[in-house]
């Protein structure tokens, strides 16, 4: 009897571990996964998330779903993400959409801090400073010199977010007298700079470089602490003599609040691989102006807090408070 016993109990421990076991080997995803993207299609981002979409749609047995929701400065796909409250429903674009927030809004809502989760960095954003190729200026150094000697008379824009906490704070700290020009739509920007009717722009390099190739604007920098693969005539701001323009414009992945450490490590461990095993996505994120730079989550969430850091910096300059 008392092997029977025995014998049983055994039994539901193993019956126990194998249940256990199966429940461990139950991974991410279970479901179909939306990657919500803040720019719309042909983007950068949107770019990027489709390389990484498909290759995880194979990889995980799940569709992997880009909903473009551009609009309001990111706002509009931040809400949708945040919104959802799902660990399957993703962000995926740059960090900088979300950082300016606490400056950019009296009211923001949500807690970017604790309701946006950093899940593994894919790429850099590199961001670039152009002038008209009519104005002859060859170098950031060239450009700060015109401007001090015509205080006024130059007109600048930029992309809302990094690019313009980073233009203009870079503007006011040289004590530059240049006047901003707001755009509804940033997209009209280049044309206009092509045109000689605004004289300096701060946004992502792609944006620029089909009107660079065609001799119509001239590109003096990238904000980047390396140049860029698909510009490597291109200094970057640090080699140009102003470092307080460099800044790295993190592209990736981001869960909600309360998204397990275990899903974290697992989502980016399968972005690290796929990225790894396919050298067609490093050569497609060159091409499009960005860098591939591959960080876990711990690296990746340390990274977005001194971002963070570097923005309050800025902010303090521009003589912008946090909202509280």
């Amino acid at each position: 009897m008392r092997r029977l016993i025995a014998v049983a109990a055994l039994a539901i421990a193993a019956t126990l571990q194998l249940g256990g076991s199966a429940r461990a080997q139950q991974t991410y995803p279970s479901r179909t996964v939306r990657f919500i993207v803040p720019y719309g299609a042909a983007s950068a981002s949107d770019i990027t998330a489709r390389l990484f979409a498909d290759r995880l749609s194979a990889r995980w047995g799940k569709p992997v779903v880009v909903e473009d929701r551009p609009g309001g400065d990111g706002l509009v796909a931040l809400n949708a993400f945040v919104g959802a409250h799902d660990d399957h429903t993703l962000f995926f674009g740059p960090a900088g959409t979300f950082e300016v927030l606490p400056y950019d809004q009296d009211t923001p809502p949500f807690d970017a801090k604790s309701d946006i989760v950093p899940i593994v960095c894919v790429s850099e954003v590199v961001l670039a400073v152009s002038v008209p190729a009519s104005m002859n200026v060859n170098t950031l150094d060239e450009l700060v010199k015109l401007a001090q000697a015509q205080p006024g008379k130059l007109n600048a824009a930029a992309a809302s977010g990094i690019s313009d906490f980073l233009l203009f704070g870079f503007i006011k700290n040289m004590g530059l007298q240049i006047t901003k020009v707001p755009y509804r739509d940033i997209m009209q920007a280049p044309n206009d700079l092509a045109a000689d009717r605004i004289q300096v722009l701060a946004t992502s390099l792609a944006v620029v470089q089909p009107l660079a190739h065609a001799g119509r604007v001239k590109v003096l920098a990238v904000t980047s602490d390396r140049r860029a693969p698909a510009a490597p005539d291109i200094p970057t701001a640090k080699e140009a003599g102003y470092p307080a323009l460099t800044f790295e414009s993190l592209f990736g992945l981001f869960g909600p609040r309360g998204i397990p450490d275990d899903e974290r490590k697992s989502i980016a461990a399968d972005i690290s691989s796929v990225a790894n095993a396919d050298p067609a996505i490093g050569k497609r994120i060159a091409d499009i102006g960005t860098i591939k730079s591959i960080r876990g989550p711990s690296e990746f969430a340390a990274s977005v807090d001194q971002q963070r850091l570097r923005i309050a910096d800025i902010a303090r300059t521009l003589g912008l408070k946090a909202a509280q």
